[in-house]
């Protein structure tokens, strides 16, 4: 089902002739459980037509380097095989999408879009959307409640926003038919980047970041996604409520690379999830929150507030007590060369930090202690904030997400309440190592990230 909520035109352009319809592939890099696509073929099907799909792979992404790069390319070789089969032919070409789009919809009789949240996202269809010849259709599909329908304003905290979610979740957490395609689109001659050509060919050629290596314990594309997602419920989720905290034994999904690039459906995940039968429902319903309700409460912020990736976006309260605390004596002081390469006394936050660079991933509870202890070891809370955002996007599989726009401005008081008052964080929520040691078994986290390192 696609309901009307996930539909918007995007210009006023009239009905016309066209070769196909195209779809523009971009925040959602998958051949199922996707709306836009499913919309498409709807769409291309009453016109007795063939859909297209077509990928902008532009070399400037902010802050993204060969780890997401690579990743991303092996997501877009497994969806270009997944359409296929489909009988969709998917059109890769270097450059940025609302640039090259024209072209090709120059012969298209409408554009259907995926929909993305963030600034740049936002820019390219509004540019594509005034500059393609034909009527530009978006619809959301990395939502499970569109973000509008759940509240027409920024949330103040995961306990506004949760009721404004679970009341629209019967009428969305439905599931969503394939249709056949009718009319293939396999043998229309368009130019477009080899996909079938190795990972690391289509790579080259591309003038990228470098810096930083691929991370070798994830590898994008649905069909891995899939495994990682039945691996967790086969080994992890009937554990999850207690466990998911503890970062000596690891009980989280892996799932958030493949969210964040759009290679498998969170409406998918949610269904399959609370359909299963043998799971105690107290699991569920802790996994079903993070991936509904936090996960959407970050979609919230980034899409009502402009300055989600400045200091700027954190709630008036929490600017107030950090200024006033600014001068406060602090215990250590490190750069930001410092914390990139982990050379502080704290080995816990070492040992976070160095997880995120060799993995491309950190466990949700050393990335809030880690981003703290940023807040309590910098010169000012400014610094603290870009330099917790840059390192995040730097190394993180999932950086430069709405979850990790949120997650950073989290340590910083977002969608939180003001705590007893101290040095350095004034009202803002307080961690440290004693908390660690007496809630997990956290030397056997740091033993097992100095063994990963080596």
């Amino acid at each position: 089902m696609i309901q009307l909520e996930r539909i918007r035109k995007l210009n006023d352009k009239p009905p016309r002739w066209g070769r196909y319809v195209l779809y523009w592939m971009q925040a959602s890099q998958r051949a199922e459980y996707n709306h836009a696509l499913e919309y498409a073929v709807r769409e291309a099907n009453e016109q007795k037509l063939p859909v297209v799909a077509f990928f902008g792979l532009t070399e400037n992404f902010p802050e993204a380097n060969l780890r997401h790069y690579t990743f991303l390319v092996e997501g877009l070789q497994d969806a270009y095989m997944a359409l296929d089969r489909r009988g969709i032919r998917l059109v890769v070409r270097h450059g940025s999408p609302e640039e090259l789009l024209p072209d090709l919809a120059a012969e298209a009789s409408l554009l259907v879009t995926d929909r993305g949240y963030l600034r740049i996202q936002k820019s390219w269809r509004e540019k594509a959307a005034s500059r393609v010849p034909c009527a530009m259709i978006q619809v959301e599909t990395d939502a499970v409640v569109p973000v509008e329908t759940a509240s027409e304003k920024e949330a103040y905290s995961a306990a506004v926003h949760r009721p404004r979610i679970n009341k629209q979740l019967g009428r969305f957490l439905v599931p969503l038919m394939e249709t056949k395609v009718t009319r293939d689109s396999l043998d229309i001659k368009l130019a477009s980047l080899n996909m079938k050509k190795p990972t690391d060919d289509l790579l080259r050629s591309l003038s990228i970041d470098r810096s930083v290596p691929p991370a070798k314990a994830f590898q994008g594309g649905t069909s891995r996604a899939k495994k990682h997602l039945d691996d967790f419920i086969a080994r992890k989720l009937s554990h999850y409520a207690e466990r998911r905290a503890d970062p000596s034994s690891d009980y989280s999904s892996g799932l958030s690379p493949y969210l964040h690039f759009g290679h498998i459906s969170p409406l998918h995940i949610a269904l399959g999830i609370r359909a299963l039968k043998a799971i105690p429902q107290e699991a569920k319903s802790a996994f079903l929150e993070e991936l509904i309700v936090r996960r959407e409460l970050s979609l919230n912020f980034v899409h009502y507030n402009d300055s989600y990736d400045t200091y700027a976006s954190l709630p008036e309260w929490s600017i107030k007590t950090l200024k006033k605390h600014s001068r406060d004596r602090r215990p250590y002081l490190y750069g930001r060369k410092e914390l990139e390469k982990a050379r502080t006394h704290d080995p816990c936050w070492n040992a976070a930090q160095r997880e995120m660079v060799v993995t491309g991933k950190m466990h949700n509870t050393m990335r809030m202690y880690w981003g703290k202890k940023i807040l309590e070891w910098s010169a000012t809370p400014e610094e603290a904030f870009q330099t917790a955002l840059y390192l995040n996007n730097k190394y993180e599989l999932d950086g430069r997400d709405p979850n990790s726009f949120a997650g950073i401005a989290w340590c910083f008081g977002k969608h939180d309440r003001p705590w007893k008052e101290r040095d350095i964080f004034g009202t803002v929520r307080y961690m440290n190592d004693a908390g660690l040691h007496r809630k997990y078994k956290i030397d056997v986290y740091v033993k097992k990230i100095d063994e990963l390192r080596k």
